[in-house]
């Protein structure tokens, strides 16, 4: 048994953002990570494509700004490297392949108690430490949707989160199945590699440029997202024109609104609108009713063959799974039970991170507080 004043499972961004800081404050930690390196969805996972969507001031983790020489917009590369510098500055050491099995609330001890297999040796460790630190982010484990007769389709099923490039697709029809960003920016992929490809957009979306999102956000320190949100949607307006006759929608609701309201995110243009606008990328406006082999029934009652279908329909939790005691900090769905912004704090000392739905600079606010609310109770006790 290993004991630390706080434990915290995850060895992504937001699990190196709190130990940062609680060494900062020589505050005793463990992190388990159950990969065997750190931000894996990174370093195995994210495609290669891949560049953060939003500034690079906006995506820096505590106490390790980005040098004003950095690039506006971070590949995967620089981001990796920024990384690798943050873990090496704070001296941050976690300790990987420990699949987290339970953690539980000792009521008697008043500790957390957390079991983990090392899947090295093949072994179950115990960690106690006094506070947990829910550090697994929104992107855990990758939804596919129970669509009607998927388990009969003949081509290859991915979801977004292992896909990695398309240059094994070239000249076969993809569909694509989400309108997010990961699913537009697969689709562009997917069409330079020579892939015949159609995407479904059945939801409206906002679609902005990166440098509208970098005006916006900067604009939203001094003027309301009411004027923010009118302002970059005519904006969008003049550089896309009316996408309706694409098939593509705007919402009610501006994208920054959206954003601080219910986490949904703005499609961040990489260059897709154009390929839809030439008739390269197809655009299918209805949601999947069935499969039959190799066809794919629309709810407009279209019907086409494909080799290969890509799910970017998004995670879910699955914290639920394993930490016992979850009702302290989530609801039954593996999000947090609080709205924002008391997302980040449960009962017990338990935490979460990285489940505000506000990507990278979400990390970095999660962190700073998480971890000044555990030093300021360890200074009343």
């Amino acid at each position: 048994m290993e004991e630390a004043t706080v434990v915290i499972v995850g060895g992504g961004p937001g699990g190196l953002a709190v130990s940062a800081c609680l060494s900062e404050k020589c505050i005793s930690h463990i992190i388990l990570e159950k990969e065997d390196c750190s931000v894996s969805l990174w370093r195995k996972n994210a495609y290669d494509r891949v560049n953060l969507h939003l500034a690079s001031e906006f995506c820096s983790l505590p106490l390790m700004p980005h040098p004003p020489s950095a690039p506006t917009f971070l590949s995967k590369a620089d981001f990796l490297q920024y990384i690798d510098t943050y873990i090496a500055r704070f001296n941050i050491n976690p300790l990987y392949s420990r699949f987290v099995e339970s953690a539980k609330y000792d009521q008697v001890g008043n500790k957390w108690r957390v079991e983990a297999k090392n899947t090295q040796e093949d072994k179950v460790e115990v960690y106690v430490a006094k506070f947990l630190v829910i550090a697994t982010g929104e992107n855990s484990e990758g939804y596919i949707p129970n669509v009607p007769g998927l388990g009969s389709f003949e081509g290859e099923i991915v979801h977004s989160k292992y896909y990695k490039s398309g240059s094994k697709y070239e000249s076969k029809e993809v569909l694509v199945v989400g309108c997010g960003n990961s699913g537009m920016e697969i689709a562009y992929d997917l069409q330079d590699f020579g892939a015949r490809t159609s995407i479904v957009i059945r939801n409206p979306v906002h679609v902005l440029t990166k440098e509208l999102v970098h005006q916006g956000m900067s604009a939203l320190k001094h003027l309301s997202v009411d004027v923010v949100d009118t302002m970059v949607t005519f904006l969008a307006d003049t550089e896309y024109g009316d996408l309706s006759k694409y098939g593509i929608y705007r919402p009610k609701k501006g994208p920054f609104y959206l954003k601080g309201v219910i986490g949904r995110s703005p499609v961040i243009d990489v260059g897709t609108i154009a390929k839809i606008k030439d008739g390269a990328i197809k655009v299918i406006p209805s949601h999947i009713t069935g499969i039959e082999n190799k066809k794919v029934i629309f709810g407009n009652n279209k019907v086409k063959e494909f080799d290969a279908i890509v799910f970017a329909t998004g995670y879910r939790s699955i914290v639920n799974t394993w930490l016992k005691d979850y009702k302290y900090v989530l609801n039954d769905e593996g999000m947090p039970k609080n709205e924002f912004p008391n997302h980040w704090k449960g009962d017990y000392g338990l935490y979460c991170t990285g489940l505000s739905k506000r990507g990278l600079f979400g990390v970095k606010m999660d962190a700073e507080v998480i971890v000044n609310d555990i030093n300021q109770t360890l200074k009343l006790h």
